[in-house]
């Protein structure tokens, strides 16, 4: 028997149990929690009427957006803007004890009706508020000269 072999047969073993023995591992580190975005929306003190067809008019005059049409039973008008399908809604706001004049709050949601939080989101509700109150008073200044021409 070769002088040697014993420690041949002990090194062996020894490798042999090292490749069955299972690394300690470490947990993956777990990613913070994402913080909750804030749906993106403003509120308008006007009738839920007079704000969906204001949004509605701005909305097809504004470069950028392609409009796909709009439902005014549902408050809703879908539009195309930097490749996302969105749903601009307008819904009436509730009297209650803190809000006493006709209040309408409008906000984007995805085709599916879930509230949106992305860049292009934000970015078309701020070009629609920066332009909302005077479409508004255009839209109810027509509005009225129509109710007076059926008189």
């Amino acid at each position: 028997m070769p002088r040697h072999l014993p420690a041949l047969i002990a090194l062996g073993f020894a490798l042999a149990l090292a490749g069955c023995a299972t690394p300690e591992r470490k947990p993956a580190p777990t990613p913070a929690p994402l913080a909750e975005a804030t749906p993106v929306q403003l509120t308008v003190q006007a009738g839920m009427n007079e704000t969906w067809n204001a949004v509605g008019q701005l909305l097809v005059d504004m470069p950028g957006v392609t409009w796909e049409g709009r439902s005014q039973m549902m408050g809703l008008n879908a539009v195309r803007y930097r490749g996302e399908s969105l749903l601009v809604l307008t819904r009436a706001v509730p009297a209650s004890a803190t809000i006493r004049t006709l209040t309408t709050e409008v906000t984007v949601a995805t085709q599916s009706g879930k509230r949106l939080h992305s860049a292009a989101a934000a970015d078309l509700m701020l070009r629609l508020a920066r332009a909302l109150p005077a479409e508004i008073e255009r839209v109810k200044a027509g509005l009225e000269e129509q109710a007076a021409g059926k008189r």
